[in-house]
């Protein structure tokens, strides 16, 4: 009998093996989480990075301006007039700024996982203001125990005599939620950093009697700073005491039930963006710790809300902390980590475990 079935596990595990080599697992493990969502066939306004994945100094590709005009857009370029398709030295060290700055390896290349972050939806804020960079510096930061969260150039922050803040939600007409449904969104957004901190908010009726407003807008909407579209640049906000916070009306917003089970796959998390943007409003600026609320990209069909320890040491530097605040809650497994998609490119190994089983099972069978 065993010398019946010999040949045939030989076959299976070739098969396996084979699978192996196919299956495009083993380059997923270099690659951040959810890069099978931001690398997918969904309408994205950086899709065309996908392009440029391997192109290093010294090489003239189409598409490179685009990625300056990304850079420059989010502070890693002066802006120009016009780029062009050259990656030069002002690229590559843009892009080294960049990497470092997401704790991604320093290589000046757009390799994969710099790929995949710069096509991920993300915070409309620049990550560097006025040629400093507005982040921690990444991985060495971490290993020296440092925190990473960041303010704006200055500190800018609400004056101490004013410790009760006033939100409205002013401009709805471009969103098909409903009123009150937003107003219970804003509130739990508002309550998680007044939970940390000596601050308190209240909504008011109307944008003249508040300090902070909210709206949704499409496109170039009259600041300087124009919305593209579905998973692009999500929502913006301005440094104290400006207080205005945009989101782009041309997102999937989810405010109700699990946004990792939406039925769009371009689906975004209200609370999780409102969140992120009140940070801005209250003056941090972005940090390079993935699990913090300030990191500037957030994947579709996630939620993100609870705020880490970064976020926290960020904010009560700048207004003290709440006598009453319980601490941050342990790191719970997010609802991308949870999606059987993402999972499986997080486990290189497991295409050919699933092979080998299934080669021991009919090898047993026969």
């Amino acid at each position: 009998m065993a010398s019946a079935t010999s040949p045939l596990l030989v076959l299976l595990a070739a098969m396996a093996v084979a699978a192996l080599v196919v299956a495009p697992v083993s380059s997923a493990a270099a690659l951040p989480s959810g890069f099978a969502d931001i690398a997918s066939k969904i309408p994205n306004p950086w899709s065309a990075f996908k392009n440029l994945t391997g192109c290093h100094f010294g090489e003239e590709q189409q598409g490179l301006a685009k990625l300056k005009d990304y850079l420059s857009h989010f502070g890693y370029l002066p802006e120009s007039p016009g780029f062009n398709d050259m990656f030069d030295a002002d690229l590559e060290e843009a892009i080294k700024v960049y990497q470092r700055n997401f704790g991604l390896n320093i290589t000046g290349a757009m390799d994969a996982p710099t790929v995949a972050q710069m096509m991920a939806p993300r915070c409309g804020v620049a990550d560097v203001i006025n040629g400093t960079s507005s982040m921690g510096t990444g991985a060495a930061s971490q290993a020296h125990g440092r925190n990473l969260y960041s303010y704006f150039p200055g500190a800018p922050r609400w004056p101490r005599s004013k410790r009760s803040l006033r939100y409205a939600i002013a401009q709805t007409a471009a969103t098909p939620i409903d009123r009150a449904t937003l107003s219970r969104v804003f509130a739990r957004a508002f309550a998680r950093w007044a939970a940390a901190t000596t601050l308190n908010f209240t909504e008011a009726a109307s944008a003249e009697d508040a300090d902070i407003t909210i709206g949704f807008h499409a496109g170039d909407h009259g600041d300087g700073e124009a919305f593209d579209g579905p998973l692009g640049t999500l929502a913006h906000a301005f440094s104290p005491t400006d207080g205005r916070f945009h989101l782009d009306a041309a997102e999937s917003w989810v405010a109700t039930g699990d946004v990792s089970r939406a039925s769009s796959a371009v689906a975004v998390d209200l609370e999780s963006v409102a969140v992120h943007e009140i940070g801005h409003l209250l003056g941090l600026g972005h940090s390079s710790e993935p699990g913090a609320i300030m990191f500037p990209t957030i994947t579709s069909r996630t939620r993100k809300v609870d705020l880490a320890s970064d976020d926290v040491v960020g904010i009560q530097s700048l207004y003290g902390g709440n006598p009453n605040f319980k601490g941050v809650a342990p790191p719970a497994t997010s609802s991308r980590d949870m999606d059987s998609g993402a999972g499986a490119l997080s486990r290189p190994w497991s295409a050919l475990v699933a092979v080998v089983a299934v080669a021991a099972g009919l090898a047993v069978a026969l």
